[in-house]
């Protein structure tokens, strides 16, 4: 809620009655699109310091073309990444990724800083008024726009699909 407000981020969390850790889930939580719903999906790509992530914010309806997204990356593959790389990074657990708000720990980021990994966000979000997107935890989500989502994220718009 703290990074949120400090972004300047208009929709404030809402708590799900139960766990979320699905799009389809959250989606049917909400009484929304499931193509509504921007899923944080982590990555890692390789760099000359090693494997680091990379946040793939797509539209729940979709799956990441990860030949599409490498190429558009300049990048040879991305590796699908374990729980333990998500929240070694993010600090989040899986059904909870945040867009923003990483606290995970990076050897260039001081302690307390919050880290925002490279992030490309589907274009086909931008046809919804409103997103909805996780907030840190899968009972919480956050409403939010893709204008805004761009915003708090740096991310690139990009066609994931």
């Amino acid at each position: 809620m703290a990074t949120l407000n400090r972004l300047g981020c208009t929709g404030i969390p809402h708590e799900l009655p139960e766990s979320a850790r699905t799009a389809v889930q959250a989606a049917e939580t909400l009484g929304v699109s499931v193509s509504s719903i921007a899923s944080s999906i982590v990555f890692a790509t390789h760099g000359t310091a090693g494997d680091e992530p990379l946040l793939v914010i797509t539209s729940g309806a979709h799956r990441v073309d990860t030949r599409r997204v490498a190429s558009m990356l300049g990048s040879g593959d991305l590796d699908r990444v374990d729980a333990a790389f998500i929240r070694q990074w993010s600090g989040f657990a899986i059904g909870g990724v945040a867009p923003v708000g990483w606290t995970g720990l990076h050897p260039s980021v001081p302690d307390a800083m919050p880290y925002q990994p490279t992030t490309l966000v589907d274009i086909s979000l931008a046809h919804h008024r409103r997103i909805w997107a996780a907030a840190g935890h899968p009972r919480y989500v956050f409403e939010t726009s893709y204008a805004e989502l761009l915003r708090i994220t740096g991310g690139n718009p990009a066609e994931i699909d």
